[in-house]
């Protein structure tokens, strides 16, 4: 299960022919010794037993940053902005990203909650704040905890008055957000790239925003999974990219840690600078392992030469 699933109840998008290379060959040209960062998704299920203990084990790792989402606890697993900001510095790490939902979370017809890891169905807080109607608090919340950005994990991109409106979501955001010197940005499924009334919905988001206002955090296991090269992306629209969900896919659709399944992290690495990318934020949803997983992830990526 994944959190593509998980948030939206999708079908996947075909994956149609493309495989590209597993992460065979090491030392190409990258950033050496890049911070590299963990996206807290990754521990749903898990952190919310020990919050300050989980951050000090992903530091130990050797993750330095940090990008949030929604837990089973209230607020900021459990706290409020200042105080999990808190945590995190504690823990030796720095927060800088949190992901919100784009509009309210509707759960499809026929879905059903997957389990969690520890076997028990997953249950969603009683409400999830979102930024068509909630926008103003979530800026005003990330700009209490300090962090430099604020990322909308999902929008309905099923019809084009949908797409419309969802523009207009991010935009309005992109100014709340600039206003609070904040940077909003927008995190891909593989769903956005599925063509919607003739149109590619990704392309739409990235046509219909103003760029300053509203960059991406690209997700590159579902961007794999769609059939999109991300360096095609990053030269299409440069700079646009601050930010990366390093995350791998099998060809049958699978989750892996970082280097077991077929992205090209090599291609996406190198061409970094054209993209503009400052941040790279490890994820895999839901493993069986959490820990074991960012530790395979943190050492592959290490001898990537990230």
């Amino acid at each position: 299960m994944n959190r593509r699933n998980f948030l939206a109840g999708a079908g996947a998008a075909a994956a149609g022919t493309l495989i590209l290379p597993k992460m065979a060959s090491a030392f190409f040209s990258a950033p050496k010794n890049h911070a590299i960062g963990i996206q807290l998704f990754t521990f749903f299920g898990v952190i919310e037993s020990d919050v300050p203990g989980t951050l000090k084990k992903i530091a130990d790792i050797g993750y330095t940053e940090v990008e949030s989402a929604f837990s089973k606890l209230p607020n900021y697993y459990g706290t409020d902005p200042k105080g999990f900001a808190a945590m995190c510095k504690d823990a030796g790490l720095s927060w800088r990203s949190h992901h919100v939902l784009g509009a309210p979370f509707k759960m499809p017809k026929g879905f059903k909650m997957p389990n969690g890891p520890d076997g028990k169905p997953m249950a969603l807080p009683a409400h999830m704040a979102n930024l068509r109607d909630d926008m103003q608090k979530l800026v005003d919340e990330a700009a209490e905890g300090g962090i430099p950005y604020l990322v909308c994990a999902n929008i309905p991109t099923g019809t084009l008055d949908e797409i419309k409106e969802s523009n207009e979501i991010l935009n309005k955001t992109g100014e709340a957000c600039k206003k609070a010197k904040i940077q909003l940005c927008y995190h891909n499924h593989d769903m956005e790239f599925k063509e919607v009334e003739g149109k590619i919905p990704y392309h739409e988001l990235l046509s219909g925003t103003d760029a300053k206002l509203v960059k991406m955090e690209l997700d590159l296991a579902w961007a794999t999974k769609a059939g999109v090269n991300p360096v095609e992306l990053f030269n299409t629209h440069p700079g646009r990219f601050p930010l990366l969900h390093v995350k791998d896919i099998t060809k049958d659709g699978i989750l892996e840690p970082v280097g077991e399944g077929i992205v090209d992290f090599k291609d996406v690495f190198a061409d970094a600078k054209t993209a503009g990318v400052k941040h790279y934020f490890v994820e895999h949803d839901m493993p069986k392992d959490a820990f074991a997983s960012i530790t395979t992830s943190y050492k592959n990526l290490r001898t990537m030469g990230i």
